[in-house]
């Protein structure tokens, strides 16, 4: 198991819109995400900066494989196509990337 994280800024006028859209999210989309051996997906925002942060667990072997998969699905095609408008990209961020990646530089996992 991988963890990844990744950030985007997100439009100021657009966050009602962008949490109202998450709280519905497709059942199509979820679908995919699970099928491209992603679990514990969740996205977090900080208001303020107007930032976005999200966070999953990449269980797969391919990774680079299950993010085609994705990007070349047709619900999926449909749900980024709402989103993204809603999303401000970092400029940092590397070619080809809509949001950034994440170095983690830290994890800690206390037994239970």
């Amino acid at each position: 198991m991988q963890r990844m994280g990744m950030m985007i800024g997100i439009r100021p006028e657009k966050i009602a819109e962008y949490k109202k859209l998450h709280a519905e999210t497709w059942p199509g989309v979820l679908d995919r995400i699970e099928k491209c051996n992603i679990r514990n997906y969740s996205i977090w925002l900080h208001e303020g900066e107007q930032v976005l942060f999200a966070y999953w667990e990449y269980h797969g072997t391919d990774f680079e494989a299950d993010a085609k998969q994705m990007a070349d699905d047709p619900e999926t095609q449909r749900w980024w196509d709402i989103c993204m408008p809603l999303q401000k990209p970092v400029t940092t961020r590397q070619p080809g990337e809509h949001w950034a990646m994440m170095e983690e530089v830290f994890y800690h996992d206390a037994p239970l």
